[in-house]
């Protein structure tokens, strides 16, 4: 079987299922939130609080699109450590 089958049956992150449904139930969550603080919030204090939320949804975005998966970060640490035991050479 080859490494990308393998990478596939064997961890979650490798089909980005649960990444997915993670972002999309937090992102969810924090919209359902930033409605009800429109609703609840002084008018004072509302340009501060939606800032708050969508820094918070901007950045939930950003990690899905950016962050590595953990397959990756093993492939790195593992990397790094060869290195390291080569006396950083490579």
């Amino acid at each position: 079987m080859s490494e990308m089958g393998r990478n596939e049956i064997g961890l979650a992150e490798g089909r980005w299922l649960w990444r997915r449904l993670s972002v999309f139930v937090a992102s969810a969550a924090l919209w359902l939130l930033l409605a009800r603080a429109v609703g609840r919030t002084a008018p004072a204090d509302l340009p501060r609080v939606a800032d708050g939320l969508m820094g918070l949804i901007a950045l939930m975005l950003v990690l899905y699109l950016v962050a590595p998966t953990a397959q990756q970060m093993i492939a790195m640490l593992a990397n790094l450590r060869l290195r390291l035991a080569a006396g950083g050479k490579g």
